[in-house]
């Protein structure tokens, strides 16, 4: 008798050490072997019926599929089940456009518009743009798209001034930079950019495809031309189970 509460603290202390076990290497294994048979998107079975095929109880598996989880190799959709998470993008921060960054990582840019108007911009954001307050200003939201999938929810600012007659139409489907380079002659030289963690909201959750308090990255933007103008001030929710970010860091 003495020795039961030495065994259940010994337990205890194993697993909050995060100390993997070979039983629980082993589940892993199997459970990356059948990640990589599945393509994104394609569910994992029950947990119950694969405990039973591996030979494991129900709290090892769910242990392994945790950690599969929190690396981002799986997703858990309530009330849906577990399903194999597409690889992420690979982001290096950059003054480069949406549509080109994923034409260079071999995916297919696209872009929806939600709604776009034009109107009077108020103090903050003319700050932000460098620009007069209640000059013109085009919004366009936008859902970014990866072959189809959607990558961001995006909120674009851009003078009229800067771009004249550019209409939200102009940009379903197109870059923004690319439209500006080849038809006013303005392309983006630089930008500042602060990227912060999010928690998806209802609303954005329905445009991405994703559940709501799912982690994502907060962009915001104000790019130049080569004139020294701001050409727009951009907000972007990017989902974190589909977006990575590298920066490359040098010595001084």
């Amino acid at each position: 008798m003495p020795m039961r509460p030495m065994l259940y603290q010994w337990s205890m202390t194993t697993i909050e050490s995060g100390r993997e076990t070979a039983k629980q290497r082993q589940v892993r294994e199997r459970l990356e072997e059948l990640i990589a048979s599945l393509s994104p998107g394609e569910p994992l079975p029950v947990e119950r019926d694969l405990a039973r095929e591996f030979g494991v109880a129900r709290m090892t598996l769910r242990r392994a599929v945790d950690a599969l989880v929190l690396e981002s190799r799986l997703i858990r959709r309530q009330g849906s089940g577990t399903f194999v998470a597409a690889p992420k993008v690979t982001q290096r921060l950059s003054a480069t456009s949406f549509s080109a960054d994923m034409r260079s990582r071999g995916l297919r840019p696209g872009s929806h518009n939600l709604f776009a108007r034009q109107y009077p911009v108020g103090v903050m954001l003319s700050s932000l743009l460098e620009i007069p307050a209640h000059s013109n200003v085009l919004h366009v939201r936008r859902l970014r798209l990866a072959d189809d999938v959607p990558m961001a929810l995006e909120d674009l600012h851009v003078p009229c001034e800067v771009a004249p007659g550019l209409t939200g139409a102009d940009l379903e489907g197109t870059s923004f930079y690319e439209l500006l380079e080849e038809r006013w002659g303005n392309p983006i030289v630089a930008g500042t950019q602060t990227v912060e963690p999010w928690l998806i909201t209802a609303e954005e959750a329905a445009a991405l495809e994703t559940e709501a308090g799912s982690p994502a990255f907060l962009f915001e933007r104000t790019s130049r031309v080569a004139d020294g103008r701001v050409a727009e001030y951009v907000r972007s929710i990017y989902r974190g189970d589909r977006y990575r970010i590298v920066v490359d860091i040098f010595p001084r």
